[in-house]
């Protein structure tokens, strides 16, 4: 959410020296928004929500906020999860119009955990143009603060509420070898990370909140040093939940290795599948290059 308690910007959209605000092309323009301060707003997106001819807002009392902030005058239309597939015709009907509309959600960058998929899907197949401004996201601010593996990651937006569903999700999550991302809320968060520890087994692991805000956050430590925190001193609001990859298994032996580089070898070529498997097995990645030389050589005969 908007931190108003940020310093709150007195002046309209401001543009560099010599630059010259470009015409706004008609389609659908999907703009990142702060996920905290402010004036973590780009000058594209100052544009794009000054020009558009309307704004499609997850919560218009909320986007209003914003727009006052900068004095931007615009047209705010809902769209949410609750009449997103009602709403998508109109929003066609205004792009065939040759309407400029933009799309934004409360904080963030639309479409991640938050309305507008259906929207940009219908958008595509209809033949309209879709342009994505960058902006804030709190997966990427999470990931950064974190210090956890950031090479590979997958984000899996929140779990659900459920015990026996939330566990069903992190089991087909458990072997992926790369940081987990996750949102979650505070009331939640306890029952969340015990099942965690439980499944996931000894991880790396980062609590995060208020990205961006006053009084942003971060916990860092092992999952029963997070639990004994978080029972503790409760968290407030909306969590990111950052998880590092599995321990790496060092136990595998050359036919493991083998059988994983035949596995993936075709798809990937020597170099990108030895690295793979590198990183897997525990490995040097010399050694496996030189076991995947060894069985494409074998192949190619």
């Amino acid at each position: 959410m908007t931190d108003l308690n940020s310093k709150t910007p007195q002046s309209g959209p401001q543009h560099l020296s010599g630059e010259s605000r470009p015409p706004l092309t008609p389609g659908l323009h999907v703009v990142a928004t702060p996920i905290g301060n402010l004036r973590d707003i780009t000058l594209r997106a100052l544009d794009v929500l000054t020009g558009a001819d309307r704004i499609l807002a997850e919560d218009t009392r909320q986007t209003r906020k914003l727009l006052e902030a900068y004095n931007i005058t615009a047209k705010l239309t809902a769209l949410h999860d609750h009449n997103e597939a009602g709403r998508i015709p109109q929003v066609l009907a205004w792009l065939a119009q040759g309407q400029r509309v933009a799309l934004v959600s409360d904080a963030g960058t639309p479409l991640v955990s938050d309305p507008g998929f259906k929207l940009v899907r219908e958008t595509v197949a209809a033949g309209y143009d879709v342009f994505p401004l960058p902006g804030a996201s709190a997966v990427l601010a999470g990931l950064v603060k974190s210090g956890l593996p950031s090479d590979k990651f997958l984000f899996a937006g929140f779990l659900p509420a459920k015990s026996a569903a939330r566990r069903r999700d992190l089991e087909a999550l458990k072997t992926i070898p790369a940081t987990l991302i996750f949102f979650e809320t505070g009331p939640r968060i306890h029952a969340c990370l015990t099942e965690m520890a439980e499944i996931l087994g000894e991880r790396e692991v980062v609590l995060t909140r208020e990205l961006t805000k006053r009084y942003e956050e971060a916990r860092y430590g092992a999952f029963d040093e997070l639990i004994e925190s978080v029972t503790l001193d409760p968290p407030r609001g909306e969590l990111v939940v950052l998880i590092g990859p599995p321990k790496i298994d060092t136990s595998w032996n050359t036919s493991q290795v083998q059988a994983g580089l035949r596995e993936v070898l075709s798809d990937l070529g020597v170099k990108r599948a030895s690295a793979e498997i590198a990183e897997m097995s525990g490995w040097p990645k010399r050694d496996v290059y030189a076991v995947a030389l060894s069985l494409k050589e074998t192949a190619d005969k």
